[in-house]
């Protein structure tokens, strides 16, 4: 059994843990229900999957990264980010090293920090650190000094909008509360199929975080017609488009903006902090929004005012 074990890179050290993880009979509860004589090895594999927390914020993609992951030999690393990003290197001379270039490779596609999920075969992901990785957040006086644009630090555009009222505003009046962008159009498959995790985060966090469905290349009257038939009641802040030629958004002082430069995909979304800067952005769909709600919490709580 044990040369099986090293071939999957799941350790006798790692089982022994499990079974000195809680009462006798852990080990038994991961290890009995998986083992079939005919497949030992994707035995092993499938109660290493179970043993280990789901991988938070990420794609399928990733999900089948990390399956691959388990049964690399030698030293390796798996790291993920909130973005969505994620990163594993193996065959390296430690673990050290092998965090070390995962980090690298993380980070070099997401803004947020990427942060380890496993080490060789231990799983060492901080379920309490992870909603903390949106920070620092930027305080009054770093926040006088930025500059304008929809990346991370950078103080977002004036957008001029009109409310679900009928009153105009511009998004800078909502300074001091954080705010969730999400532009977004009925005629586009990804964004519809996220609109009802997005109702439930808005039940949850509407209170303390300002909650904007801006509708892009289709008249607003459209959205929201969709939305009521889906039986979804969430708010759309009209940008003003009237149809798929209209590509542009209004700013506060007049001017108008290219909606591609604000948002490079339908849909897009842009978390802002108290002053107005980009603190998260997901460019894309989400798996799971719901998974946002501690992030978006941390951020209510601890972000300067």
């Amino acid at each position: 059994m044990n040369s099986h074990l090293r071939a999957t890179g799941v350790s006798q050290e790692w089982l022994g843990r499990l079974g000195r993880r809680g009462q006798p009979g852990v080990l038994r509860q991961f290890i009995i229900p998986c083992v079939k004589p005919q497949a030992l090895l994707a035995a092993f594999l499938s109660c290493a999957a179970l043993a280990a927390p789901p991988l938070p914020n990420v794609s399928v993609e990733a999900n089948a990264g990390l399956a691959e992951y388990w049964r690399a030999d030698g030293h390796k690393a798996f790291v993920l980010s909130p973005s969505g990003a994620w990163s594993w290197q193996g065959e390296q001379d430690s673990a050290e090293q092998a965090l070390e270039a995962a980090l690298n490779a993380c980070q070099a596609h997401s803004a947020q920090k990427c942060a380890p999920y496993a080490e060789d075969a231990r799983v060492v992901f901080d379920a309490k650190r992870w909603p903390a990785l949106w920070r620092p957040y930027a305080s009054a006086a770093e926040a006088a000094h930025a500059t304008t644009g929809n990346a991370r630090g950078q103080r977002f555009p004036d957008l001029y909008l009109t409310q679900p009222n009928g009153r105009p505003m511009a998004l800078s009046h909502l300074r001091g509360r954080p705010v969730v962008l999400h532009f977004w159009g009925a005629w586009c498959p990804a964004c519809r199929e996220e609109l009802p995790q997005f109702q439930r985060l808005v039940a949850r966090l509407g209170k303390d975080v300002a909650f904007l469905f801006i509708q892009v290349r289709e008249p607003a009257t459209a959205s929201r017609q969709w939305l009521q038939q889906q039986g979804i009641r969430l708010p759309v802040h009209d940008s003003g488009a009237k149809g798929p030629r209209d590509a542009h958004f209004w700013l506060g002082n007049g001017a108008k903006i290219s909606d591609r430069e604000v948002a490079p995909l339908f849909p897009s979304t842009y978390v802002l902090d108290r002053h107005g800067l980009v603190v998260f952005t997901r460019r894309g769909s989400a798996p799971d929004w719901m998974q946002y709600a501690a992030f978006l919490k941390d951020l209510a709580v601890h972000s300067g005012p």
